[in-house]
């Protein structure tokens, strides 16, 4: 007869206990991922922890080893069972990445989650040149003992499908293959002109790419290829609908081995909840409580996507301030002069909210505005190459937002765009976020975590150039159904 136990009294059966302990999540971190923009990092920040398990994202601080803190910000989350690290990698070079990602990638893997996790955007979009997912992949790889690296791009929350390797994402209620899209086929940076993700991802690593299809994932007989001569293969896994979604989850799960990584949206996040809520592992989402109305908000935006470009005009219809800042005055070498433009453009906002209105200072409006056909033209009379222009953009929308909030005791901002919210958050002295509300699929009510008292609490809303309906402020102020 088996022994009985001191601590529960009753007779233990070794086997029992292993066949119940694999049917659960096991204890501790699920997953660690690493954003490779901050708005995209705060996307699946929403998706776990709408799924019930606590998450909290570490925004990446300036300092020479940014992570070596980690354990001891860590230590004030006891019960995550998901970290993130928000990171800029989508908007830099292959050599940044070099120096910057093994670190990261480094620190996450000795966290001990069984899936590390690159967080991409849903739209992949990425160049050999820029944003290189290839690259992440052949670094991040070496991280964790598994011999597949899946990639998790579909998301039909979000309405992006994946369908025998191509890539297709709606946009104004209509479904676009993605180097067909309204947006993403003429990105200013990282064009998409290629929407079959294993070609796409073939320009950037020499690595094995396969992929497993929607038909195998609902015989459910799918298996992931392995190594390829000593090479772990990137494979890509289609998903079109909630079923595959939770097949997809399901094979990532069963055959995560010693552990993964994986280069992949928050399709992954998603695609691992499904599964585990349909093995009974979670219970049905307990999602995120619709954000509460706030007096007014203050909102910085880089965005030049079409999308934001209809929040903003939509925002300007119905009672906010709308502000551009002159990028030629905000960019020019005189540093005075650029200083002068940013307090003009914070003092603007601060004024409109003192007087009761929201307030959003822009940098465009959309693709054709002039400030961003004529933004090369503005990059060289500053002595700046495009990539530095576009950084020094966020640069200066961090400044108008510090200036908002050293005049006024503002409850709630937003930043629209991704590289801007990098460059935004990153400024403010935040250690951390966790999601706290919902506003639209993406772009989550954020509570910040700060050692600095004036931003301990603060409400922030990092919003990607393609996230949100036009009534998208309207929500973010948690007032649209009066507005």
């Amino acid at each position: 007869m088996s022994p009985a136990s001191p601590r529960t009294g009753r007779l233990e059966d070794p086997v029992a206990d292993a066949l119940a302990a694999a049917d659960r999540l096991p204890d501790g971190l699920l997953l660690a991922y690493y954003g490779d923009d901050f708005t995209g990092s705060t996307d699946a920040l929403e998706a776990m922890t709408a799924a019930g398990l606590p998450t909290v994202l570490f925004l990446e601080p300036p300092a020479p080893d940014p992570w070596a803190r980690l354990p001891r910000l860590l230590a004030r989350f006891p019960d995550a069972r998901c970290v993130g690290l928000a990171g800029s990698s989508r908007a830099r070079d292959p050599a940044w990445m070099d120096a910057h990602l093994p670190a990261a990638f480094d620190t996450l893997a000795r966290l001990g989650a069984p899936i590390l996790q690159y967080k991409v955007c849903s739209t992949f979009d990425s160049s050999p040149a820029v944003g290189s997912i290839g690259k992440a992949i052949d670094l991040g790889v070496s991280r964790m003992p598994g011999d597949w690296s899946p990639c998790v791009v579909g998301a039909p929350r979000l309405g992006r499908f994946q369908v025998f390797g191509n890539l297709f994402a709606v946009a104004g209620g209509t479904g676009h293959r993605l180097d067909r899209h309204p947006t993403m086929s003429c990105h200013p940076v990282t064009p998409m002109d290629e929407a079959d993700l294993p070609r796409h991802l073939a320009r950037q690593t020499a690595r094995p790419i396969a992929l497993v299809d929607m038909l195998a994932l609902r015989r459910g007989d799918a298996q992931p290829p392995r190594r390829v001569s000593g090479e772990v293969p990137a494979v890509f896994i289609d998903v079109v609908d909630e079923q595959t979604l939770a097949q997809a989850g399901r094979l990532v799960w069963e055959q995560r081995g010693p552990g993964l990584f994986s280069a992949s949206s928050s399709g992954l996040d998603y695609a691992l909840t499904a599964w585990w809520r349909a093995r009974g592992w979670l219970p049905e989402p307990p999602g995120l409580p619709p954000a509460a109305p706030a007096p007014v908000i203050a909102a910085v935006s880089g965005s030049c996507s079409p999308v934001t470009a209809g929040q903003i005009r939509w925002a300007r219809a119905h009672g906010f301030r709308t502000e551009r800042l002159d990028l030629a005055r905000a960019l020019a070498r005189d540093a005075r002069a650029a200083a002068a433009e940013i307090a003009r453009a914070a003092r603007v906002a601060v004024d409109a909210l003192r007087g009761g209105a929201s307030a959003i200072v822009f940098s465009a409006e959309g693709p054709d505005d002039p400030a961003v056909t004529g933004f090369d033209a503005v990059a060289a009379s500053a002595g700046l190459s495009r990539g530095e222009a576009a950084r020094r953009v966020g640069e200066c929308l961090a400044a108008v937002m510090r200036g908002i909030l050293a005049e006024t005791r503002l409850q709630r901002i937003v930043v629209a765009g991704g590289d801007s919210s990098g460059e935004v958050a990153s400024a403010l002295g935040i250690d951390a976020l966790t999601a706290q509300a919902a506003i639209v699929p993406g772009a989550p009510l954020c509570r910040a975590w700060s050692a600095d008292p004036a931003r301990d609490g603060l409400e922030i809303v990092l919003k990607g150039g393609q996230i949100g309906g036009d009534d998208f402020f309207g929500k973010a102020l948690g007032q649209a159904s009066r507005i």
